[in-house]
């Protein structure tokens, strides 16, 4: 334990969650054990909000006149959304009409939740943090966390570097080029032989392949983590959806792995994070959440409450809340008549662009240049070269042609075409190609 003397509220949470499964109480970090959401200041101007008719003189902003005090160069900028729900602040929670909105839209896209309870999606200050969080709420210093071998590197920043996490990984793709089923349940098995708690992180679409499992990989990654949990390991499963819905392939995977999870195991505990960061093309908006799935015994409802007032606190304690005016464009987005259909036009210029991608990325005359990791999803896809080092290749392409790729490891390019137009594709291709043949002339 972190404190010697806990908080009477943290000791509170941490009851609840004990009766409804002892197992989640084991996994939960020191940090999380010890955090709570905190009374005072914000449960007193809670009530102040409601009882208050006269005089409110409670909260921590400015007023004029009755109205938030705002300068005419601030609000002259916001249209559309009054300056109370724009510029004041937003409980540590999320707007909570918000919240539901996000959780009735993970149901429509995830049918497995069905007939499952789940927490309320807590608001983050986009996906990073909602990592970040995590890595408080379940990571204590030594603990395994297990990720493919092709990963986003924060991954190991946040939960490596700041929370003192072991990261371990395995081969994300067989030679035939599917999820490596074998190379996974492997490492698994491995880590547990050692440890009681392992900590197992899935983001589909990936970054930086652009590979989503196939729904029979999907299924079988479910069984391995299953079986393993019925042996007696706790179970952290990290689903980072933060490409979700960019699906281009008829045969992937379209719901999240936290839904074939969530209520399947007591010692499995399924945590979603996603946002309309990327799936709503708001990325610099910054709106993600956490949700939690879990088996619970009882009534589910106390239990995802103090998984929530843990979160919050987390959150409250470390950025107080995410931004009020990107949470209520998002909503405004979300309650818009033609929200669907301006979606589906941005999903269809994605398909069209990654399909082009993959028509030429497989032209014969690049294949003395590079392989080509499976892609099927999301936004990038990454190429091997055959023989050039990719840093290498990748100063060269932007010093000498202005062409910018990302290099990862000796051998890796991630392109990202999300943000190339379907235009330039044959361009991009045809010059990576010259770039390789400058070095290897050279």
């Amino acid at each position: 334990m972190i404190n010697k003397v806990m908080n009477a509220l943290a000791k509170e949470l941490n009851e609840i969650i004990d009766q409804g499964n002892p197992a989640i109480l084991e996994m939960v970090s020191d940090i999380g054990k010890n955090i709570f959401f905190p009374k005072g200041i914000l449960s007193q101007s809670a009530e102040a909000k409601q009882k208050a008719h006269r005089i409110n003189a409670t909260i921590g902003i400015a007023k004029e006149e009755g109205e938030i005090m705002a300068m005419a160069s601030v609000s002259s900028a916001i249209k559309d959304i009054p300056l109370a729900s724009a510029l004041g602040y937003a409980p540590s929670f999320g707007i909570p009409e918000l919240r539901k909105k996000w959780q009735e839209e993970q149901r429509e896209k995830n049918p497995s939740l069905a007939g499952k309870e789940t927490s309320l999606p807590v608001v983050t200050c986009g996906i990073t943090h909602a990592v970040s969080i995590t890595a408080d709420m379940w990571i204590n210093p030594g603990d395994v966390v297990i990720l493919p071998d092709k990963m986003w590197g924060n991954y190991n920043m946040i939960m490596g570097v700041r929370k003192g996490a072991v990261v371990k990984t395995y081969s994300l793709f067989t030679e035939a080029g599917g999820f490596n089923l074998d190379a996974f349940e492997k490492k698994l098995k491995e880590e547990a032989e050692t440890q009681k708690k392992l900590l197992i992180l899935l983001n589909f679409p990936q970054n930086p392949t652009g590979y989503t499992v196939t729904e029979a990989e999907g299924r079988k990654i479910a069984d391995i983590i299953i079986r393993q949990a019925e042996k007696g390991t706790n179970l952290i499963v990290i689903a980072d959806d933060a490409y979700f819905g960019l699906f281009y392939e008829e045969n992937v995977m379209r719901e999240s792995i936290f839904a074939k999870l969530s209520g399947t195991h007591e010692r499995i505990m399924a945590v979603k994070l996603d946002g309309a960061t990327k799936e709503n093309f708001v990325w610099g908006l910054r709106v993600g959440f956490i949700t939690y799935g879990t088996k619970i015994k009882g009534d589910q409802r106390p239990v995802y409450e103090a998984l929530e007032k843990k979160t919050g606190g987390a959150i409250r304690g470390n950025i107080s809340n995410a931004s009020q005016l990107s949470q209520a464009i998002v909503l405004k987005s979300m309650n818009d008549k033609n929200y669907r259909e301006e979606k589906q036009a941005k999903f269809t210029l994605l398909k069209k662009r990654a399909n082009r991608v993959k028509e030429v990325v497989y032209d014969p005359k690049y294949a003395s240049y590079w392989d080509v990791y499976p892609f099927n999803s999301g936004y990038f896809m990454c190429i091997r070269l055959k023989d050039l080092n990719a840093e290498t290749v990748r100063l060269h392409l932007l010093d000498t042609y202005g062409v910018g790729l990302i290099a990862l490891g000796e051998k890796d390019l991630r392109v990202a075409f999300s943000c190339i137009e379907e235009r330039d594709v044959v361009e991009l291709f045809d010059t990576i190609r010259k770039g390789i043949d400058d070095l290897r002339r050279a």
